[in-house]
Order: structure tokens, then sequence, then C-alpha cells
């Protein structure tokens, strides 16, 4: 049996003596006798008695740790079985401090081994022995070599922030950050935790002025400079090391997309730190340097915050002390300049839009209008706006800054002062030449509306007098002063302005002196013609017409041709005959088709009125071929009702005939039924079939009903059976026809989806064909449906032949009557064939019928 030896403390000699073997033992012993140093020989002894008593194992590993020092497989089992052992202990348990020891004599072998210093280390922890588990940490750091030292000191963090020993962790932290840089962050967090915020702002800012820092959270560096800022912002009285003034203002420097942000961090540092005063100074300094409205909007508000806070505070303070004379004056000192700060939002939100960009006219304009009634503020406002626009970078029109500017010296009655704005106003290098146009017409219209009209035609005068060299209008290189002389927006208040004010030769030399600089518009034109026509020049104003005919095309002259073609049939009707034809016919000579319906009415009515009819006629049947294809149909319409009223009826038959030849079928086949009633109306029933049956081409049964309809009752009328069975005839005619076409198409479309193989470009194959041919008989099928139905009860109207005409038709059969086929037949032949079997009255044929009963 065996003897239970104590754990520690003993002499091996002692363990010798006591020590006892049972009898499974001995082969184990054996081998262990013959290899002594065999570590596997231990292991499969100790796996054996496994089971035994604690104290046996204990001797078991001690011996082969006395044979095997420097084994760690024993040594880590060895441990890892004693820690189990004493685990759930009271920390005062003498077996732990024979856990500890044995540790301890395992190091001085194991001391390079991490994971034995690892599981030693977190023993000490369980146990609670600070001060033994901190040197031993810095042990294991001093015996460990640097490369392992990764795996000791998260343990070694995370102790130290188990207790709340500041001073201890903080050097600890020190200590590590100068091998690992990277965990700062970590350290930054643990400083905020323990409040020690000097540190943690000192430390960010390490981090901040490092380049080579990398954030392992993926911090940039602009989320640490904002939690510095908020950070020190919101601790002002904690954080003593660093000053946070020359911080925030080299962020604002650095990230523009925070400005509002940083300012009311600077704020909120000295509204912590009680400046209330060095508060409102740096807000009123955000609010005067900001240049986007977003950050306009965040230190408004904070601003607008701050002074209500203030006004709160103060009333409360009043409520509980009472309310002092001097506390009712600081109140409604406070109240005003909350008063005064919303009153001013809306300038200084014009102030940040400006300061966003200085060449808006604008802005600056809203400007003006938010200082109404302040006659020196509007004043300055306006020089410095014109001082500070640059025309060739502005954003909208700055000639109107001169103009409004001057305007405003105007209502006050400074005339004088105006003149002044106005005359530098017009040196100004404008980019475009209109806004300098527009600056000389403002001016010119002041002086109208001061009555000084010579003063106005002066200016006028000076800002079209051309310059001393030839400039092109478009020459962006040249000064705008230098190109005004073309303007022609000048041009035309200078023509009204002599119009009115001057006398007619001036006035007619402005307009000469317009076209000539070729620069007139249509509208400038008529103009100068109804000013001259006002003044009884009509020739000086047909020669004007002239002149823009001239210098305009098409389209553009249309209103000058149609002024001047008007008002010239007016003044001279059919005096001036041939040059009218002249000018129509220059006139139509280019004129495009869109527009020369209007013209073509108007040739014609002269030639109705003062030439010729056949003139006239000739002018209608060119505008049938000149004018757009929609607008022939109504031109033909024209055309045939002015033949008929000057010629009569039988002249429009030439003009049916070639409208039914230009038209498109729809139209045509309106105009045929239109020419076919013409000819009914005139007797010539023969011509009017003729006609339905030349229609009839064009006449798809399926959609041309209507037609049909009408050649149906014009036959009941005045037809017979034949002219019937031939319009029935004529009818299906056409119906296949328009069916075959429909199959043919239905051919081609099926081939299109066939079969696209090797043989598809010889012919269909069988399914293909079949698919087709069932198709057509559908198609027809269908065709047949779609007719029809006539009225049965169809009556002839009784021939003028004579009686003897009659009997020969009804003995003699037609050689030439066509044999119609049972598959085309329809209820009008079978009505038909009805009506030929019944008797023919005896008075009809006469001596006829006794010759063929005697021949019976």
């Amino acid at each position: 049996m065996t003897i239970e030896m104590p754990e520690s403390g003993e002499t091996t000699d002692k363990k010798q003596s006591d020590l006892f073997f049972e009898e499974d033992d001995l082969p184990f012993e054996e081998e262990i006798l013959r290899n002594p140093y065999s570590v596997k020989s231990w292991l499969r002894y100790l796996e054996y008695k496994k089971q035994a008593p604690r104290s046996t194992v204990n001797l078991i590993y001690e011996r082969a740790l006395k044979e095997l020092p420097g084994s760690y497989k024993l040594w880590y089992n060895y441990l890892k079985l004693r820690r189990k052992k004493v685990k759930g202990r009271c920390i005062n348990d003498p077996a732990i401090e024979d856990v500890i020891n044995a540790h301890e004599r395992a190091l001085v072998f194991m001391h390079k081994m991490p994971r034995i210093w690892i599981d030693y280390c977190q023993f000490l922890v369980d146990n609670s022995r600070i001060t033994k588990t901190r040197r031993t940490f810095d042990r294991a750091l001093r015996a460990l070599p640097i490369t392992q030292h990764h795996r000791i000191w998260p343990r070694y963090l995370k102790f130290v922030r188990l207790y709340d020993l500041p001073e201890t962790a903080v050097r600890v932290y020190r200590r590590h950050l100068k091998l690992q840089k990277e965990s700062t962050e970590e350290y930054i967090d643990y400083l905020m935790k323990i409040g020690w915020l000097d540190e943690a702002a000192n430390r960010l800012v390490d981090i901040i002025n490092d380049d080579a820092f990398v954030s392992k959270s993926g911090k940039s560096k602009h989320q640490l400079w904002n939690e510095l800022c908020d950070l020190v912002a919101k601790n002002p009285d904690k954080v003593v090391s660093l000053k946070i003034e020359p911080i925030i203002r080299q962020g604002l420097k650095r990230y523009t997309d925070q400005i509002g942000v940083l300012w009311n961090s600077m704020a909120d540092y000295y509204i912590r730190g009680g400046h209330f005063e060095r508060a409102r100074d740096i807000y009123e300094e955000a609010i005067l340097t900001v240049i986007t409205v977003r950050d306009f909007t965040q230190v408004f508000d904070a601003y607008a915050q701050f002074e209500k806070n203030l006004i709160s505070s103060k009333m409360e303070g009043m409520e509980e002390t009472g309310a002092s004379e001097e506390d009712d004056l600081e109140l409604e000192l406070r109240l005003a300049r909350l008063e005064n700060l919303m009153e001013r939002r809306p300038l200084l939100l014009n102030s940040v839009l400006l300061r966003q960009n200085p060449h808006n006219v604008h802005e600056w304009h809203k400007r003006v209008k938010l200082f109404e009634g302040k006659p020196r503020e509007i004043i300055n406002t306006y020089t410095e706006a014109v001082q500070t626009v640059d025309p060739k970078l502005a954003s909208g029109k700055p000639n109107t800054l001169w103009v409004e500017f001057a305007k405003f010296y105007e209502k006050a009655g400074q005339i004088e002062d105006a003149r002044i704005i106005f005359d530098k106003a017009v040196r100004v290098p404008y980019k475009h030449v209109d806004d300098l146009a527009s600056v000389w017409c403002e001016w010119a219209e002041m002086e109208i509306r001061h009555e000084n009209n010579e003063e106005a035609l002066k200016l006028m005068q000076r800002a079209t007098t051309p310059p001393s060299r030839k400039v092109s209008y478009h020459d962006e290189t040249e000064t705008v002063q230098s190109r005004v002389h073309k303007s022609l927006k000048v041009w035309s208040l200078y023509a009204d302005l002599e119009e009115s004010f001057g006398t007619f030769k001036t006035c007619k030399a402005v307009y000469d002196k317009i076209i000539d600089l070729r620069i007139a518009t249509p509208q400038i034109i008529m103009n100068y013609g109804l000013f001259l026509e006002e003044n009884n020049y009509f020739e000086e104003a047909f020669k004007a017409y002239e002149k823009g005919i001239a210098l305009f095309r098409w389209p553009n002259v249309y209103d000058i041709w149609n002024t001047y073609l008007t008002k010239f049939m007016d003044r001279y009707g059919g005096s001036k005959l041939e040059r009218s034809r002249d000018l129509f016919e220059q006139c139509l000579e280019n004129c495009p088709a869109k527009f020369a319906k209007s013209f073509y009415l108007l040739y014609a009515k002269l030639e109705e009125e003062h030439g010729l009819a056949r003139h006239a006629m000739g002018v209608y049947d060119r505008a049938t071929k000149a004018v757009l294809p929609q607008e022939q149909n109504e031109m033909f319409n024209v055309y045939i009702k002015r033949a008929a009223e000057i010629y009569g009826v039988t002249y429009t038959r030439p003009i049916y005939e070639k409208a039914i030849e230009v038209l498109h079928d729809e139209q045509a086949r309106s105009m045929c039924l239109r020419f076919a009633d013409l000819e009914r109306k005139l007797g010539e029933i023969d011509r009017a079939r003729a006609i339905y049956a030349h229609a009839s081409q064009i006449a798809d049964p399926r959609v041309a009903a209507n037609f049909w309809q009408v050649w149906k009752e014009f036959e009941i009328k005045h037809g017979n059976e034949d002219t019937v069975r031939e319009m029935l005839r004529i009818k299906r005619s056409v119906q296949a026809i328009y069916n075959t076409q429909v199959n043919f198409m239905s051919a081609q479309m099926l081939a299109a989806s066939g079969g696209k193989g090797d043989n598809a470009g010889e012919s269909m194959d069988k399914d293909n064909m079949q698919k087709l041919e069932e198709r057509a008989r559908q198609l027809a099928e269908e065709s047949v449906k779609d007719q029809a139905k006539p009225d049965k009860g169809i009556l002839f109207v009784r021939s003028n032949n004579t009686q003897e005409e009659l009997g020969e038709l009804a003995k003699t059969a037609n050689p030439d009557a066509i044999d119609i086929d049972d598959d085309f037949s329809s209820d009008e032949e079978a009505e038909v064939e009805e009506m030929e079997v019944k008797s023919v009255p005896t008075e009809v044929f006469g001596s006829l019928k006794n010759e063929e009963e005697e021949e019976d």
C-alpha cells in the first residue's frame, strides 16, 4: 500500500524513506529505473496513476522533475494539476502558497516560457495577490524576449485596470506606450474614465501631431481633433496645461468644413469657464467671419441660445433673491441684446452670402432693401457694391447697381448727383455690350422723366457715335464702350426719341443709319415704314420695306413681305398692276411652302379684283403645287369655288381631275364624291359612274364603306340591273385586290418569322406553307363576313329605252356577258336572278310573243 507524503517542505531523504509501491507499479518503476531520463516513461506512469491520491501523483511529478528539471511538458502539467487542486479555496489557504512556491521553482528553469508566466500571473490575479502580481508581470517582461511581450501586456493592462490604482495604471501604460504607441487611444479612454483629463488632452495632442500615428479604431485626424476640441471645451477647469484658443484657431484654418462646430466649441469653453463677455466676443467674431449658411446657422443658433440662457438664469436668480434696480437694468440690457441680435439676423445672413460671393449682384440689392429708411447706410452699401463687384465675374447684371444707385439720388431730387453716377457708370468695363446699352437707355429715360428732351437726344447721339476706327460688334477683345454704337437697344430708343421729339429728317437719318449698320430687325423695318406712311412718304416707306427684304431671309422676312404687299395693294390697287405682279413674283420666288398659302391667296385676290380672271386661275393653279401637302386639299377647294363662281361649274372639271391625281387617297375619294355629285347634278350620269369606277380603285370596302354606300344609292336612283352588276363586280374585284395584298403581307410576315436554317433561302417548309394557307383562308372568310348586306328591296327606275329595244335586249343574249361563279355570288345578285325568271307582260313584246307560242 502507498503512504501519503507531505506536499512540500520535506527533504528528499524523508520522501525516499516513506516511499512504498504497489505490485501494479513495479513495471513502471522498473522502466523508470532503466530509463530515468525518458519523458515518455514518466508520462505513461503518470497517466496510469491519474486516479491515485493527490499526494502520490505529486510525488511522482516531483521525482520526474528531479530527474528532468528542464522538461516543459512535465512542469506545465504539474503546475496545471496543482492549480486545479486549489481552485476555489480561500486566498489565505496555505496550499495556495505552496502552489506559488511550485511556480517559483518552475521559473528557475522555465523563465523563457511565456505560458508559464501567463498562467502564474493569472493565478496570482485570481487570488488577489496584487503586489505579487505586479512584480511578477514586471519579472516576466524582464525575463522574456521583447518579441513575446505582446502576450504579456494585454493581461498586465487588464490587471491594472481592475483596481482603483490610477497612479500605478498610468505608470504601467506609460511604459507600455514606449513600445506600442498605437495603444494610445486605449490609454486616453482610461484617462478620461479616471478623470485625468489634462493627461488625456496632452496625449491627444501628441497623436494628432504625429503624422505616423494610425488609429486602431479607424479614426481620422479630423475626428481626433474634434474629440480634443470637445474635451477641452467642456472641461476648462480640468485641462490646464493646454491653451484652447490657439488650438481651435489652428483647426479653423485646417478643417474648413467644421467652422461652425469649432467656433461653438471655443465659445462653449469660455461659457463653462464663466467668461461670458469673452464668449460673446467669440460669437460676434464667428458670425462676421463664417462664409457658409450652414456654419452661420449653427453659430447664430448657439449665440441666440446663449443669450436666452443668460436671461433665464438672471430671471431665476431674481425670483430667488428678489429683484433690485441693478438686476432690472441688467435684465433689460440682456433682453435688448437678444432683440438686437434677432433683428440683425437678415443683415448678417446677407453678409455671409456676400462673403461667399462678393460679386453676387442680387444679394447687394437685397442688402440695400434691408437698409430701407436709412439713406446713409444705403449710400454706403451702393458705394461698396460698385467698388466690390467685378463686371467680368459678376453674378447677375452689374449695371443694375449703378442704375439703382442713380435712381436713389433721383428719387431724393438730386438730379446732378444722379447724372454723376450715370457718367461714371458708362465708363465701367462691363462684360456685355447690352449692359452698357441699358445704362445709356436708363440715363436717357431719366432725362425724359424730367422733361430734358434735348439732353436725352444728345445722350443718344453721344452713345451712338462710332469710334475713330472700325470695330466689330462681336469682338470680345474690344471694350464695350467702343462697340456700343452698334447696339440695337440704343438705336431703338434713339429712333423713338427722334420720332417723338426730333424732326422728320433726323428721324429718317436714324432709321437709315440702323439699316446701314445692318442691325435692324423686321420690327424696326416695319416701324420705319409706318413712320414714313404717317408722314405721307409712301414711296419712301416702300423703299424701306425693300431694304428690309434685302436684309433678311425667310422666315424672318415673312412679316415684311406681308406688310409691304398689303399696304401696296391698299395704296395703289390696280393702278400699278404690273408692279404689284412683279412684287408678288419676287416674293413667291423663294417663298417656303409653309408661308406660300397666304401670299398666293393675296395674289389671286389682286388678279380677281384688278387683273384678269385667267391670271387668277393661274395663280390658284400654282398655289395648289406650292403649298404644303396638308394644305393642298384646302387650296383645291378654294380653287374650285372661285372657278365655279367666275367661269361656271363646267370649268371645274379639269380642276377636279387634277385634284384627284395630286391628293392622297382619303382626300381624293372625297374629291371624287364631290366631282361625281357635280356630274349627277349636270345630268351626266355616265360621267358620274365613270368617276365612281375610277375612285373605287382607292376605296377599300372594309375602310371606305361610305363611298360604296353612296355609289349604291346613286345606282339605285339612276342605274339599272346591268350597272348594279357592274358595280358589284368592281367591288368584288377591289376587295380581292386588297385581300391579296393582305395575304401577301401575311406571307411575308410568316416567312420572316419562319425557319432560318440553311434551306430558308430556297423555299418555305411544309409547316410554314400550311400556316400560310390557313391564314389566307381565315382572311378570306373574314373579308366575306365584312361585306355590307345590301337592301333587299332594290327598285330600278324605268329606263328611257323604247319597248322594241327592251324586247331585243330580252331576246338576244349578250355575247360579252361574264359568267360569274357561284363563289362570288351575293345577296344582291340572288335578288336580281329572282327578278329575271318572272314573266314579261305581253304588251312589251307585241307580235314576238305570238310567234313563240305558235312555234311551241
